[in-house]
């Protein structure tokens, strides 16, 4: 099982397929999932030649459950190591939900020297919660209800929300998958319970303004406008005005889950998207 260790002790878990002389695509997952949740888009870029690379976030999947350093920061600086561990250049890196703060808050710390392209999708940036800079944004209340429900019954959480708002099987008329829903219970329950509770703030309280004015390469936004978790308003709509060279597409009735449920429109604009 690749692994490799972070400056601070913490083991980091990540995939490697395809082709190492081909070239490098890097994923970086949502909460609380892991790079399992990538597999799709993983088998498809590597059996076209590329070299797929996704890890699980600390205190996530088979990383470490570290106590300390669950923040966006130690995130975005832990997956900068694993580029230097590995080598990567001319990576195009692309991140879903707080996986997208955490690619933005990678580029905003240490540049585009070994990046290329990124894509967000149905990412968290520019900040979710609403403040009085950002009254579009959702009510702390709505984040402290995650955490009182952490708290409560995790493992009950953790089913509500794949079977309701993450994958859209809320909606009237809906093709529900059950295995889809498990999937998410599983990933999130071998996770940390101090890392998933501490990344709620994470990926709810981080502004990630400058970061985005720092990506000085092509970025592509991926987002559904039916997405109930990060609304798109206050989030890529805002954003692409935030990017030096942004594109947005936005997916009519698409959830939060793209990846999972608009699986091959995702892979194919992603490259077409690398190969422009």
């Amino acid at each position: 099982m690749p692994t490799f260790t972070t400056h601070d002790g913490t083991e980091i878990y990540y995939k490697d397929w395809g082709n190492k002389n081909g070239p490098v695509i890097t994923f970086s997952h949502g909460w609380p999932l892991n790079s399992d949740n990538w597999d799709n888009q993983m088998f498809y870029f590597a059996s076209q030649g590329y070299r797929a690379i996704a890890h699980d976030r600390r205190g996530h999947g088979r990383s470490s459950q570290p106590w300390e350093g669950n923040n966006m920061d130690t995130y975005a600086d832990d997956l900068h190591e694993l580029f230097e561990h590995l080598d990567l250049k001319d990576t195009t890196m692309v991140g879903h939900s707080t996986g997208g703060g955490e690619v933005a808050r990678f580029v905003g710390r240490h540049g585009t020297a070994r990046v290329k392209k990124a894509v967000l999708i149905g990412a968290v940036p520019p900040i979710m919660v609403q403040t009085e800079s950002n009254p579009d944004g959702i009510p702390i209340s709505v984040f402290d209800g995650f955490r009182e429900a952490m708290l409560k019954d995790r493992s009950q959480f953790f089913l509500e929300v794949p079977t309701g708002p993450f994958f859209g099987f809320n909606r009237p008329g809906a093709q529900t998958s059950q295995g889809q829903i498990y999937s998410w219970w599983q990933q999130g329950m071998i996770a940390s319970f101090k890392g998933t509770y501490d990344c709620v703030k994470q990926f709810s309280e981080t502004d990630f303004t400058e970061d985005l004015k720092k990506m000085d390469i092509p970025v592509l936004l991926l987002h559904g406008d039916d997405d109930q978790v990060v609304p798109i308003g206050a989030s890529a709509k805002k954003a692409i005005n935030l990017l030096p060279q942004g594109t947005l597409k936005v997916y009519p009735g698409g959830p939060h889950a793209l990846p999972n449920i608009c699986t091959e429109e995702v892979n194919k604009d992603i490259a077409e998207f690398i190969g422009a």
